[in-house]
C-alpha cells in the first residue's frame, strides 16, 4: 500500500537494496496451522519467513515510470468521475428536455455547450435564431461554423416547440444540470491536458516507439499501458509479465478430476 512508500524512498535515496513483497505472497508464505493474527506477531511471522526464503531484491525504476502510473491513475479517476456525472446529467435531461439527447451526441462538446445556455425549452423559446447561432458559436470550446451553428439552431428551435418537460425553467434541476455539463467539459478537458502531458514526457523513448508502431494503438493507449507496465526490462521473459498482468494460465488436477484451464487473474486489473 501507500504506507511503505516513504520507508522505500528513504532506502532508494541511500543506495540500499530492499524487497518489496506481494501482501498475498507474504500472506500465502505465514500461514500455518494455528495463527494469532495481530501486528506483532505479522511482523514476527514476516521476519521469520525471511531468514527461510531466498528473495531477489526489487527492481529500482527510473522515475519516469512513477510520474506515469500517477497521471496514468489520475487519468483513471478522472474517467471514472465522468461516467458518474454522464449518467446524473442524462436523468435530468430525460425530465427537463426529453429531445436533446437525440438531436445533438451526448459526447460531443457543442452538447455540453448546449446544456449550459439552455437546460429547458422554454429557454431556448425566449431568444431568436441568430441570438442562440451566436451563442453557440461564441460559447463552444471547439471551432463552429456560423452555418452548422445556424442548421442547430434551427433544428433545436422546432424540437423545443414539440418538446414537453415534466419540469419548469426555475426548477433546481435546471441549474443542477447545468452545472454537470460544465465540469464535464472541464474533465473531458483537463484528460486531453493529461495526454499531451504523456506524450510529452514520452516521445523519443524505445517503448513509446514500439507500442505507437502497433496498429490500433494511438497516445492514449501507449502511454497508458507504459504507466501501468513500468520498466518493462524488469521482466525476465514473457511468462513473468503475463503472472504480473494476471493472464497466466491456472490448473488445477487432482486424481481423475481435472477443471479446465482458466485465467488467473491475479494480477494487475488496470493493465
Amino acid at each position: 500500500g501507500v504506507y511503505s512508500k516513504s520507508v522505500e524512498k528513504f532506502l532508494r535515496d541511500h543506495g540500499h537494496t530492499y524487497c518489496r513483497m506481494n501482501p498475498l505472497e507474504a500472506n500465502l508464505q505465514m500461514a500455518s496451522m494455528r495463527r494469532h493474527k495481530t501486528d506483532i506477531s505479522d511482523a514476527h511471522e514476516l521476519a521469520k519467513t525471511h531468514i527461510k526464503l531466498e528473495r531477489e531484491t526489487t527492481y529500482v525504476q527510473n522515475d519516469y515510470y512513477e510520474q506515469m502510473r500517477a497521471i496514468t491513475r489520475y487519468y483513471d479517476e478522472i474517467e471514472e468521475e465522468l461516467i458518474l456525472l454522464r449518467n446524473r446529467m442524462h436523468a435530468i435531461l430525460h425530465v427537463s428536455f426529453p429531445e436533446l439527447e437525440r438531436l445533438i451526441s451526448p459526447s460531443s462538446a457543442l452538447f455540453l455547450n448546449f446544456v449550459q445556455l439552455y437546460p429547458h425549452p422554454a429557454l431556448l423559446l425566449a431568444h431568436s435564431k441568430t441570438i442562440i447561432k451566436n451563442r453557440l458559436k461564441s460559447n463552444t470550446r471547439k471551432k463552429l461554423s456560423l452555418e452548422r451553428a445556424e442548421k442547430k439552431a434551427i433544428v433545436l428551435l422546432e424540437a423545443a416547440k414539440n418538446s414537453y418537460p415534466a419540469i419548469e425553467p426555475t426548477d433546481i434541476r435546471c441549474n443542477q444540470v447545468r452545472d454537470y455539463a460544465r465540469r464535464i467539459a472541464d474533465l473531458m478537458e483537463k484528460k486531453d491536458q493529461l495526454v499531451k502531458q504523456m506524450v510529452m514526457m514520452s516521445e523519443g523513448r524505445m517503448e513509446y516507439t514500439v507500442l505507437r508502431s502497433f496498429p490500433g494503438i494511438g497516445d492514449t493507449t501507449a502511454c497508458r499501458l507504459i504507466g501501468e507496465l513500468g520498466d518493462i526490462r524488469r521482466f525476465k521473459n514473457a511468462k513473468q509479465l503475463n503472472a504480473y498482468v494476471g493472464i497466466d494460465i491456472m490448473r488445477y488436477q487432482s486424481g481423475n478430476t481435472q477443471y479446465r484451464d482458466r485465467i488467473n487473474k491475479r494480477g494487475n486489473k488496470k493493465l
